[in-house]
């Protein structure tokens, strides 16, 4: 009987076969039945019977727990796992919307459309607003102007950061409810 050459320690995931230290392991077979603790040699040489790998499922067991598997296909199944939850998971991005103390009604107007649909996208909001030369020392408009703004989007957004002076800029954060 040829003998598999001997692989390196896998890096990542499961350890499998000879590279299972412990010196007994609690064993399920292939279809799912509990063969009970045993010493891992006779674990590794009945898998080899089957034709498959003794893989490590639960290494924090005590004893851990091992199941005959094929390894390669194993990963090849965790890999895809592991790519489909990539791919559905949504990042939330920082969308960021500028204005000037004294905003014009319709500016104003569309700068809040603009707001509405990026909170219904799901993505946060930053709101800056710069000040420039004499409307630094007015900053209360710029305050009243962000509690405009955050009575605006109540109803679908609340307010993560209070507004806060940085430099010549004010700064308020809305997220999604």
């Amino acid at each position: 009987m040829m003998r598999r050459p001997l692989a390196p320690m896998p890096k990542s995931g499961p350890r499998y076969n000879e590279f299972i230290t412990v010196p007994k392991v609690r064993v399920i077979d292939d279809e799912g039945e509990n063969l009970g603790v045993m010493f891992t040699q006779e674990a590794i040489e009945q898998a080899a019977e089957v034709g498959l790998d003794l893989v490590e499922v639960s290494p924090n067991a005590d004893p851990p727990v091992c199941k005959f598997l094929d390894i390669g296909k194993y990963k090849y199944e965790a890999q895809k796992k592991a790519n489909i939850a990539r791919k559905t998971q949504k990042t939330q991005e920082i969308k960021e919307i500028k204005m000037r103390p004294n905003i014009d009604d319709h500016d104003y107007d569309t700068k809040m459309k603009k707001v509405h649909s990026f909170i219904e996208e799901g993505d946060k909001v930053k709101i800056t607003l710069r000040f420039r030369g004499r409307e630094l020392s007015h900053q209360q408009l710029g305050m009243a102007l962000l509690q405009r703004v955050a009575e605006n989007v109540a109803e679908i957004a609340k307010v993560e950061a209070y507004p806060r002076m940085e430099g010549r800029q004010m700064l308020m954060v809305l997220s999604p409810k």
